[in-house]
């Protein structure tokens, strides 16, 4: 039997013809012939024209979800087989770790589908009603292109009802421990396969964790660090870890450190450049030059970790869970973190409300004492304190179209409050995955923030989601996140 056949509306086939990888219950005119929901359909225009072929949903408004543009393609295993190895050469090709997003949906062209890899262990979300009756078939592509030890399914998401399914979560294939250990940009962290977000970890931001690391050094002469050449025989102690060495024996093995920490230390006396705080002593602590850092919505830490190992001095791990922060503690203790990380568990919006509250009432103290009024220091502050380096990543706040007002809010007062805790000259890092929320809007509402806080502040970095997040021309759903990095300084 020939295959069921839609046709578009007429002027309905621009969106088809520029890459658009859905078609719309109210962009088709009429259906030739019978299909089952979830069996592979052609699409044509009004006059017959062959446009694309993919799997239909009649209860669903996003009618048919694309698979080719050759007529009569059936999505078997074969297929899927197909598209999976064209995923992991992408994958190979522009990431370094074996750890990532596999699957990104309609962007691999695999609509429905995700698939990250945790170890040895995939952890797959089947999101439409064409990709779940395929399911089998899927697991024996899977386990034939990646050969994991097991296969996951977290398909506990609400847009599953949208399609007529129920929510799904369970072992597909193989073994599969509830936690297991990645490797990001050379830091080890567990995931909770069965309890954590989304998936179990949120990989879309690995390369805008690792763009912080300028941003954790440069900091010491804020502090009267300077660096200054002093004799060998004249320095305290454990110099050499502060100078950037190693050991004391680097010295002469390294006359000219390629971080230009030690200069012709083996002619002339053998001097070394170390840092000297103001009154002329060595310090000797080796994260002299660290940022101090506050990560809000830190949820298991991992800009905190990224923090920890670019070299920051001292951060606050924030988040309003006391299970993502155990989490987040028990990651810093497996990188030998833990000397340098203070843990929150508290609102991030009422936390940050309090420390600028705090940074208010002194100003208004000290305002009031320069001008020799008297002083009612009975009444106690809020703590007031402020960071080289605050950091906002948090859930999404417009889920729907009808949200965006209220998230522009939230991000406006998550911002206005963040950056008035950054120190004069620091750095803001904020982002946002709100589809809803668009660039352009969410920069104003940052731009909106920094007016009313009295700060200026200048785009340093714009980023997106990672290489293992690829982005369909186009398709504005999958341009969700927005990574921003910002120089903080007072306009007055």
């Amino acid at each position: 039997m020939s295959r069921a056949k839609l046709y578009l509306h007429k002027k309905k086939t621009k969106r088809l013809e520029q890459g658009q990888p859905w078609v719309y219950a109210g962009e088709i005119e009429r259906m030739e012939g019978e299909a089952e929901p979830g069996a592979m359909v052609d699409v044509l225009a009004a006059n017959g024209r062959y446009l694309v072929s993919g799997y239909w949903n009649p209860a669903s408004q996003i009618r048919v979800r694309v698979i080719s543009r050759q007529p009569e393609a059936e999505l078997d295993e074969a297929l899927l087989t197909a598209r999976l190895l064209d995923c992991k050469a992408h994958r190979e090709r522009f990431l370094n770790e074996p750890d990532c997003r596999l699957v990104y949906g309609e962007a691999d062209y695999l609509p429905g589908l995700v698939v990250d890899r945790f170890a040895d262990v995939l952890v797959v979300q089947i999101l439409t009603l064409g990709m779940d009756l395929r399911r089998d078939e899927l697991v024996r592509s899977l386990v034939s292109v990646f050969q994991p030890k097991g296969i996951y399914e977290r398909s506990d998401v609400g847009v599953r009802k949208l399609e007529g399914l129920e929510e799904r979560t369970g072992v597909l294939y193989g073994d599969c421990p509830r936690i297991v250990e990645i490797v990001e940009n050379g830091i080890v962290m567990e995931v909770d396969l069965v309890e954590g977000q989304k998936t179990g970890y949120f990989y879309d931001q690995r390369e805008n964790r690792a763009s912080i690391a300028p941003l954790m050094k440069g900091w010491g002469a804020r502090s009267g660090i300077a660096l200054q050449r002093r004799p060998l025989d004249e320095l305290p102690e454990g110099w050499e870890a502060a100078a950037g060495l190693r050991s004391v024996e680097s010295v002469t093995a390294q006359a000219a450190s390629a971080e230009g920490s030690i200069k012709d230390a083996s002619v002339s006396g053998e001097t070394a450049l170390v840092p000297v705080n103001r009154s002329g002593k060595v310090v000797t602590y080796p994260l002299w030059d660290g940022a101090t850092v506050l990560e809000c919505f830190a949820h298991t830490g991992s800009f905190t970790l990224h923090a920890c190992k670019y070299g920051a001095k001292k951060v606050t791990c924030l988040d309003v869970s006391d299970h993502a922060i155990e989490t987040a503690r028990r990651n810093v203790e497996r990188n030998g973190f833990s000397d340098r990380v203070e843990f929150v568990v508290d609102d991030a919006f009422q936390y940050l409300r309090q420390q600028a509250k705090g940074l208010e009432e002194r100003a208004v103290r000290a305002s009031g004492a320069a001008g020799g009024k008297p002083i009612d220091t009975s009444k106690p502050m809020s703590s007031g304190r402020t960071w080289d380096v605050v950091i906002l990543d948090p859930p999404a706040f417009a889920k729907t179209k009808g949200a965006v007002e209220g998230a522009c809010r939230g991000y406006k007062d998550i911002n206005l409050h963040g950056m008035k805790l950054v120190n004069e000259g620091g750095y803001l890092v904020t982002a946002s995955c709100s589809y809803h929320m668009k660039p352009e809007l969410f920069l104003e509402t940052i731009q909106e923030a920094a007016a009313d806080a009295g700060k200026s502040l200048r785009l340093i970095e714009w980023r997106a989601a990672g290489k293992d997040h690829p982005q369909l021309l186009g398709v504005a759903e999958g341009h969700y996140l927005k990574f921003a990095v910002f120089e903080v300084r007072s306009l007055a």
